[in-house]
Protein backbone atom coordinates (compact mmCIF):
# COMPACT_ATOMS: atom_id res chain seq x y z
CA UNK A 1 0.00 0.00 0.00
CA UNK A 2 2.73 2.11 0.80
CA UNK A 3 4.33 2.09 -3.16
CA UNK A 4 0.77 2.79 -4.47
CA UNK A 5 0.66 5.84 -1.73
CA UNK A 6 4.39 7.09 -3.07
CA UNK A 7 3.75 6.20 -6.87
CA UNK A 8 0.78 8.35 -7.16
CA UNK A 9 3.28 11.64 -6.97
CA UNK A 10 4.72 10.33 -10.04
CA UNK A 11 3.82 8.34 -13.40
CA UNK A 12 4.33 4.94 -12.55
CA UNK A 13 3.44 0.78 -13.21
CA UNK A 14 3.87 -1.47 -10.20
CA UNK A 15 4.99 -4.68 -11.66
CA UNK A 16 4.95 -7.46 -8.45
CA UNK A 17 6.41 -10.68 -9.32
CA UNK A 18 5.85 -13.46 -7.22
CA UNK A 19 8.27 -16.45 -6.54
CA UNK A 20 5.61 -19.21 -5.44
CA UNK A 21 4.39 -18.48 -1.93
CA UNK A 22 2.92 -20.87 0.10
CA UNK A 23 1.66 -18.48 2.61
CA UNK A 24 -1.30 -17.88 0.54
CA UNK A 25 -0.26 -13.99 -1.32
CA UNK A 26 -2.19 -15.07 -4.35
CA UNK A 27 -5.54 -15.84 -2.53
CA UNK A 28 -4.57 -12.76 -0.36
CA UNK A 29 -3.35 -10.11 -2.81
CA UNK A 30 -4.66 -10.89 -6.34
CA UNK A 31 -8.14 -9.25 -6.33
CA UNK A 32 -7.50 -6.40 -3.51
CA UNK A 33 -4.63 -4.12 -5.21
CA UNK A 34 -6.30 -3.26 -9.12
CA UNK A 35 -3.27 -0.85 -9.48
CA UNK A 36 -0.85 -4.19 -9.43
CA UNK A 37 0.41 -6.28 -12.19
CA UNK A 38 1.48 -9.35 -10.42
CA UNK A 39 3.02 -12.59 -12.10
CA UNK A 40 2.72 -15.74 -10.23
CA UNK A 41 5.75 -17.75 -10.60
CA UNK A 42 5.08 -21.62 -10.53
CA UNK A 43 8.23 -22.40 -8.76
CA UNK A 44 11.25 -19.88 -6.59
CA UNK A 45 13.26 -18.59 -9.65
CA UNK A 46 15.38 -17.04 -7.24
CA UNK A 47 15.57 -13.16 -6.91
CA UNK A 48 17.78 -12.31 -10.23
CA UNK A 49 15.72 -14.08 -12.11
CA UNK A 50 12.37 -12.59 -10.46
CA UNK A 51 13.69 -9.20 -11.38
CA UNK A 52 15.01 -9.41 -15.00
CA UNK A 53 11.39 -10.90 -15.68
CA UNK A 54 9.95 -7.52 -14.52
CA UNK A 55 12.32 -5.56 -15.92
CA UNK A 56 11.25 -7.07 -19.29
CA UNK A 57 7.83 -6.22 -18.43
CA UNK A 58 8.99 -2.87 -17.50
CA UNK A 59 7.59 0.63 -19.61
CA UNK A 60 9.08 2.89 -17.93
CA UNK A 61 12.48 4.96 -19.00
CA UNK A 62 13.44 4.47 -14.77
CA UNK A 63 13.22 1.16 -12.78
CA UNK A 64 12.85 0.54 -9.47
CA UNK A 65 13.76 -3.07 -7.82
CA UNK A 66 12.15 -3.03 -4.96
CA UNK A 67 11.83 -5.54 -1.84
CA UNK A 68 8.63 -6.50 -0.45
CA UNK A 69 9.10 -6.42 3.04
CA UNK A 70 10.18 -2.34 2.80
CA UNK A 71 7.70 0.93 3.61
CA UNK A 72 8.18 3.84 1.52
CA UNK A 73 6.65 7.59 2.34
CA UNK A 74 4.50 9.49 0.17
CA UNK A 75 7.37 11.76 -0.97
CA UNK A 76 10.15 8.86 -1.62
CA UNK A 77 9.73 7.92 -4.71
CA UNK A 78 9.45 11.75 -6.02
CA UNK A 79 12.64 13.32 -4.29
CA UNK A 80 14.51 10.11 -5.86
CA UNK A 81 13.54 10.57 -9.30
CA UNK A 82 14.87 14.00 -8.57
CA UNK A 83 17.55 13.42 -7.16
CA UNK A 84 18.92 10.82 -10.00
CA UNK A 85 17.57 13.07 -12.91
CA UNK A 86 19.90 16.13 -11.32
CA UNK A 87 23.34 14.23 -11.52
CA UNK A 88 24.53 14.10 -15.14
CA UNK A 89 26.38 10.57 -14.55
CA UNK A 90 23.79 8.45 -12.32
CA UNK A 91 24.01 4.95 -12.98
CA UNK A 92 21.91 4.04 -9.71
CA UNK A 93 20.90 5.33 -6.63
CA UNK A 94 20.09 3.45 -3.39
CA UNK A 95 18.29 5.43 -0.37
CA UNK A 96 19.33 5.50 3.38
CA UNK A 97 17.19 2.27 5.03
CA UNK A 98 16.57 1.66 8.77
CA UNK A 99 14.93 -1.93 10.16
CA UNK A 100 12.00 -2.03 11.82
CA UNK A 101 13.22 -1.07 14.99
CA UNK A 102 14.48 1.97 13.71
CA UNK A 103 18.42 0.91 13.15
CA UNK A 104 20.17 2.19 10.50
CA UNK A 105 20.87 -0.37 8.11
CA UNK A 106 24.77 -0.48 7.08
CA UNK A 107 24.00 -1.91 3.92
CA UNK A 108 22.48 0.90 2.59
CA UNK A 109 25.86 2.20 0.90
CA UNK A 110 28.81 -0.68 0.89
CA UNK A 111 32.37 -0.54 -0.68
CA UNK A 112 33.24 -3.22 -2.90
CA UNK A 113 34.49 -6.41 -1.07
CA UNK A 114 38.02 -7.61 -1.24
CA UNK A 115 39.86 -9.77 1.44
CA UNK A 116 41.28 -7.34 3.55
CA UNK A 117 37.61 -5.74 4.02
CA UNK A 118 35.95 -8.61 4.48
CA UNK A 119 38.61 -10.07 7.04
CA UNK A 120 38.22 -6.58 8.99
CA UNK A 121 34.51 -7.26 9.19
CA UNK A 122 34.70 -10.82 10.32
CA UNK A 123 37.13 -10.90 12.88
CA UNK A 124 35.13 -7.87 14.14
CA UNK A 125 37.75 -4.90 13.60
CA UNK A 126 34.73 -3.30 12.00
CA UNK A 127 32.91 -2.82 14.49
CA UNK A 128 35.68 -1.71 16.81
CA UNK A 129 36.35 1.06 14.68
CA UNK A 130 32.93 1.78 12.60
CA UNK A 131 34.53 4.75 11.25
CA UNK A 132 37.81 3.84 10.38
CA UNK A 133 38.32 4.54 6.49
CA UNK A 134 40.67 1.31 7.03
CA UNK A 135 39.05 -0.90 8.85
CA UNK A 136 34.93 -0.23 8.26
CA UNK A 137 35.75 -0.25 4.79
CA UNK A 138 32.88 -2.89 3.76
CA UNK A 139 29.98 -0.61 5.30
CA UNK A 140 32.42 3.01 4.61
CA UNK A 141 31.48 3.37 7.99
CA UNK A 142 33.59 6.95 7.38
CA UNK A 143 30.99 8.36 4.99
CA UNK A 144 27.82 9.88 7.04
CA UNK A 145 24.43 8.23 7.45
CA UNK A 146 22.44 11.44 6.95
CA UNK A 147 24.65 12.96 3.14
CA UNK A 148 24.08 11.96 -0.17
CA UNK A 149 27.27 9.91 -1.25
CA UNK A 150 28.57 8.71 -4.40
CA UNK A 151 29.28 4.94 -3.06
CA UNK A 152 30.33 1.76 -5.03
CA UNK A 153 27.70 -1.21 -3.98
CA UNK A 154 24.07 -0.41 -3.02
CA UNK A 155 21.36 -2.77 -2.27
CA UNK A 156 19.12 -4.51 -4.03
CA UNK A 157 16.06 -4.09 -1.56
CA UNK A 158 16.34 -0.63 -3.09
CA UNK A 159 18.11 0.39 -6.08
CA UNK A 160 16.61 2.85 -9.04
CA UNK A 161 18.70 2.13 -12.40
CA UNK A 162 17.49 3.61 -15.54
CA UNK A 163 16.97 1.53 -18.96
CA UNK A 164 19.67 3.76 -20.48
CA UNK A 165 22.23 2.12 -17.95
CA UNK A 166 20.90 -1.20 -18.25
CA UNK A 167 20.90 -1.74 -21.71
CA UNK A 168 24.28 -1.26 -21.71
CA UNK A 169 25.36 -3.77 -18.31
CA UNK A 170 22.30 -6.35 -18.35
CA UNK A 171 20.11 -6.89 -15.86
CA UNK A 172 20.71 -9.00 -12.85
CA UNK A 173 22.95 -11.93 -13.26
CA UNK A 174 20.59 -14.86 -12.89
CA UNK A 175 23.45 -17.23 -11.66
CA UNK A 176 23.20 -15.40 -8.52
CA UNK A 177 19.95 -16.98 -6.86
CA UNK A 178 19.73 -14.84 -3.61
CA UNK A 179 22.63 -12.29 -2.57
CA UNK A 180 25.44 -10.67 -4.19
CA UNK A 181 23.30 -9.68 -7.18
CA UNK A 182 23.52 -6.32 -6.07
CA UNK A 183 27.17 -6.71 -5.62
CA UNK A 184 27.60 -7.95 -9.06
CA UNK A 185 25.48 -5.06 -10.51
CA UNK A 186 26.86 -2.06 -8.93
CA UNK A 187 30.38 -3.54 -10.08
CA UNK A 188 29.36 -3.45 -13.71
CA UNK A 189 27.57 -0.27 -13.75
CA UNK A 190 30.72 1.62 -12.86
CA UNK A 191 33.02 -0.64 -14.96
CA UNK A 192 31.26 1.05 -17.74
CA UNK A 193 31.61 4.48 -16.25
CA UNK A 194 28.68 5.36 -14.34
CA UNK A 195 28.09 6.64 -11.13
CA UNK A 196 26.56 4.79 -7.88
CA UNK A 197 24.79 7.04 -5.41
CA UNK A 198 23.58 7.00 -1.59
CA UNK A 199 20.28 9.25 -1.25
CA UNK A 200 19.98 10.30 2.17
CA UNK A 201 17.37 13.09 1.56
CA UNK A 202 14.56 10.60 2.63
CA UNK A 203 14.67 7.23 4.00
CA UNK A 204 12.30 3.84 3.96
CA UNK A 205 12.12 1.04 6.29
CA UNK A 206 13.39 -2.43 5.54
CA UNK A 207 12.45 -5.18 7.93
CA UNK A 208 15.11 -7.73 6.86
CA UNK A 209 14.78 -11.16 7.33
CA UNK A 210 12.02 -11.58 5.38
CA UNK A 211 13.76 -13.48 2.51
CA UNK A 212 16.19 -16.07 4.65
CA UNK A 213 16.45 -16.51 8.59
CA UNK A 214 19.91 -15.09 9.58
CA UNK A 215 21.90 -17.59 11.24
CA UNK A 216 21.33 -20.58 9.92
CA UNK A 217 23.53 -22.79 7.96
CA UNK A 218 21.21 -22.07 5.16
CA UNK A 219 21.74 -18.40 4.69
CA UNK A 220 25.60 -18.52 6.09
CA UNK A 221 26.18 -20.66 2.75
CA UNK A 222 23.99 -18.77 0.20
CA UNK A 223 25.45 -15.26 1.49
CA UNK A 224 29.22 -16.84 1.12
CA UNK A 225 28.47 -18.99 -1.53
CA UNK A 226 27.13 -15.50 -3.24
CA UNK A 227 30.66 -13.60 -2.13
CA UNK A 228 32.70 -17.06 -4.10
CA UNK A 229 31.10 -16.46 -6.80
CA UNK A 230 31.29 -12.46 -7.27
CA UNK A 231 35.17 -13.07 -6.48
CA UNK A 232 35.55 -15.54 -9.18
CA UNK A 233 33.53 -13.80 -11.82
CA UNK A 234 35.37 -10.41 -11.46
CA UNK A 235 38.61 -11.24 -9.67
CA UNK A 236 42.18 -11.97 -10.98
CA UNK A 237 42.92 -15.51 -9.85
CA UNK A 238 46.28 -14.36 -6.98
CA UNK A 239 43.13 -12.31 -5.09
CA UNK A 240 40.27 -14.70 -5.95
CA UNK A 241 42.84 -17.36 -4.47
CA UNK A 242 43.51 -15.34 -0.91
CA UNK A 243 40.06 -14.10 -1.15
CA UNK A 244 38.19 -17.48 -0.87
CA UNK A 245 40.39 -18.76 2.09
CA UNK A 246 39.35 -15.64 4.14
CA UNK A 247 35.22 -16.71 2.73
CA UNK A 248 36.00 -20.38 3.33
CA UNK A 249 37.24 -19.28 6.89
CA UNK A 250 34.42 -17.10 7.51
CA UNK A 251 32.02 -20.15 6.71
CA UNK A 252 33.06 -21.97 9.15
CA UNK A 253 33.63 -19.19 12.06
CA UNK A 254 30.15 -18.22 11.72
CA UNK A 255 28.39 -21.88 11.29
CA UNK A 256 29.93 -22.55 14.69
CA UNK A 257 29.09 -19.16 15.96
CA UNK A 258 25.63 -19.95 14.28
CA UNK A 259 25.38 -23.60 16.27
CA UNK A 260 26.13 -22.49 19.39
CA UNK A 261 23.80 -19.53 19.61
CA UNK A 262 20.75 -21.99 18.32
CA UNK A 263 21.46 -24.02 21.19
CA UNK A 264 21.32 -21.21 23.77
CA UNK A 265 18.23 -19.66 22.00
CA UNK A 266 16.61 -23.83 22.28
CA UNK A 267 17.73 -23.83 26.31
CA UNK A 268 16.54 -20.60 26.84
CA UNK A 269 12.76 -21.12 25.39
CA UNK A 270 12.74 -24.49 27.40
CA UNK A 271 13.34 -22.17 30.47
CA UNK A 272 10.42 -19.74 29.59
CA UNK A 273 7.48 -20.41 31.68
CA UNK A 274 5.34 -19.19 29.66
CA UNK A 275 5.82 -18.66 25.40
CA UNK A 276 7.02 -15.31 24.38
CA UNK A 277 3.97 -15.13 21.77
CA UNK A 278 1.50 -15.47 24.78
CA UNK A 279 2.70 -12.88 26.64
CA UNK A 280 0.78 -9.18 26.70
CA UNK A 281 3.07 -6.46 25.73
CA UNK A 282 1.55 -2.88 26.87
CA UNK A 283 0.78 -1.38 23.64
CA UNK A 284 -0.11 1.88 22.22
CA UNK A 285 -1.55 2.78 18.93
CA UNK A 286 -0.79 5.79 16.75
CA UNK A 287 -4.33 6.76 15.42
CA UNK A 288 -6.90 8.77 13.94
CA UNK A 289 -10.18 7.79 16.10
CA UNK A 290 -11.74 5.78 12.90
CA UNK A 291 -8.25 3.95 12.46
CA UNK A 292 -7.99 3.31 16.40
CA UNK A 293 -11.27 1.47 16.80
CA UNK A 294 -10.71 -0.45 13.85
CA UNK A 295 -7.55 -1.63 15.27
CA UNK A 296 -8.92 -2.61 18.51
CA UNK A 297 -11.55 -4.48 16.75
CA UNK A 298 -9.22 -6.14 14.67
CA UNK A 299 -6.63 -6.82 17.80
CA UNK A 300 -9.34 -8.69 19.66
CA UNK A 301 -10.57 -10.84 16.79
CA UNK A 302 -7.16 -12.16 15.74
CA UNK A 303 -6.59 -12.76 19.28
CA UNK A 304 -3.28 -11.07 19.33
CA UNK A 305 -1.15 -10.94 22.34
CA UNK A 306 -1.42 -6.79 23.03
CA UNK A 307 -2.98 -5.05 26.08
CA UNK A 308 -3.89 -1.84 24.75
CA UNK A 309 -3.60 1.29 26.90
CA UNK A 310 -5.30 3.42 24.89
CA UNK A 311 -4.55 5.80 21.78
CA UNK A 312 -2.23 8.59 20.77
CA UNK A 313 -2.99 11.37 18.21
CA UNK A 314 -1.22 11.68 15.19
CA UNK A 315 -1.24 15.63 14.63
CA UNK A 316 -2.26 17.31 17.69
CA UNK A 317 -3.79 16.57 20.79
CA UNK A 318 -7.21 15.53 20.73
CA UNK A 319 -10.18 14.00 22.94
CA UNK A 320 -10.19 10.44 23.77
CA UNK A 321 -6.35 10.06 23.66
CA UNK A 322 -3.50 9.63 26.53
CA UNK A 323 -1.43 12.15 24.44
CA UNK A 324 0.19 13.10 21.10
CA UNK A 325 2.76 11.60 19.38
CA UNK A 326 5.43 14.06 20.04
CA UNK A 327 4.72 13.19 23.67
CA UNK A 328 5.74 9.36 22.91
CA UNK A 329 9.03 9.41 25.11
CA UNK A 330 7.13 10.23 28.10
CA UNK A 331 4.41 8.06 27.54
CA UNK A 332 6.27 5.20 27.10
CA UNK A 333 7.84 5.87 30.44
CA UNK A 334 4.49 6.94 32.34
CA UNK A 335 2.66 3.74 31.10
CA UNK A 336 5.36 1.27 31.06
CA UNK A 337 4.96 0.99 27.51
CA UNK A 338 6.38 -2.12 25.29
CA UNK A 339 5.05 -2.00 21.84
CA UNK A 340 3.51 1.14 19.87
CA UNK A 341 1.38 0.26 16.46
CA UNK A 342 1.39 2.86 14.09
CA UNK A 343 -1.81 3.55 11.87
CA UNK A 344 -0.60 5.25 8.38
CA UNK A 345 -1.37 5.94 5.24
CA UNK A 346 2.50 6.72 4.13
CA UNK A 347 2.46 9.75 4.68
CA UNK A 348 3.90 10.33 7.90
CA UNK A 349 6.69 7.68 7.70
CA UNK A 350 9.36 9.77 7.46
CA UNK A 351 8.33 11.05 11.08
CA UNK A 352 7.66 7.56 12.23
CA UNK A 353 11.70 6.90 11.26
CA UNK A 354 12.35 9.63 13.39
CA UNK A 355 10.20 8.74 16.35
CA UNK A 356 11.25 5.15 16.06
CA UNK A 357 15.12 6.38 16.40
CA UNK A 358 14.28 8.41 19.38
CA UNK A 359 12.68 5.46 21.83
CA UNK A 360 13.87 2.10 19.62
CA UNK A 361 15.88 1.42 22.90
CA UNK A 362 12.99 0.23 25.11
CA UNK A 363 9.99 -0.51 22.89
CA UNK A 364 9.06 -2.65 19.92
CA UNK A 365 6.75 -1.42 16.47
CA UNK A 366 4.72 -2.55 14.08
CA UNK A 367 2.56 -0.83 11.23
CA UNK A 368 -0.57 -1.10 9.80
CA UNK A 369 -1.75 1.28 6.60
CA UNK A 370 -4.64 1.97 5.59
CA UNK A 371 -7.11 -0.36 3.59
CA UNK A 372 -4.38 -3.39 4.06
CA UNK A 373 -6.35 -4.68 7.39
CA UNK A 374 -3.47 -6.30 8.42
CA UNK A 375 -0.51 -5.49 10.69
CA UNK A 376 3.83 -6.32 10.10
CA UNK A 377 6.65 -5.63 12.28
CA UNK A 378 10.12 -7.57 13.08
CA UNK A 379 11.84 -7.31 16.30
CA UNK A 380 14.66 -8.33 14.95
CA UNK A 381 16.62 -7.49 11.70
CA UNK A 382 18.79 -11.13 11.77
CA UNK A 383 15.22 -13.36 12.14
CA UNK A 384 11.98 -13.60 10.34
CA UNK A 385 9.43 -10.54 10.63
CA UNK A 386 5.76 -11.02 11.61
CA UNK A 387 2.40 -10.17 10.59
CA UNK A 388 -1.52 -10.59 11.93
CA UNK A 389 -4.18 -10.63 9.32
CA UNK A 390 -8.04 -10.59 9.23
Amino acid sequence: MSVINACSLIDAEILVIDNCSTDGSKVFLKDRFKEVNFTWHAENAGFSTANNLALLQAKGDIVLFLNPDTLLPEDCLKKCLQFYTSQPNMGACGIKMVDGSGHFLKESKRGFPSAATSFFKMVGLASIFPRSTLFARYYLGHLPNNVNHKVEVLSGAFMMVSKKVLDITGGFDEAFFMYGEDIDLSYRIEKVGFDNYFFADSSIIHFKGESTKKQTTLYIRTFYGAMKLFVKKHYYTSAAVSFTIVIETAILIKLIIASVKQWFKKTGNLLLKKPLSQVALNTIIVADKLDYAEMVTFLKMSASSYSIVGRVSVNIMDEDTIGSWQQLPYLITQHHIKHIIFCTDGKNIDSIILLMQQVAISVSFSFHLKGTKSIVGSNDKNSVGYFVTG
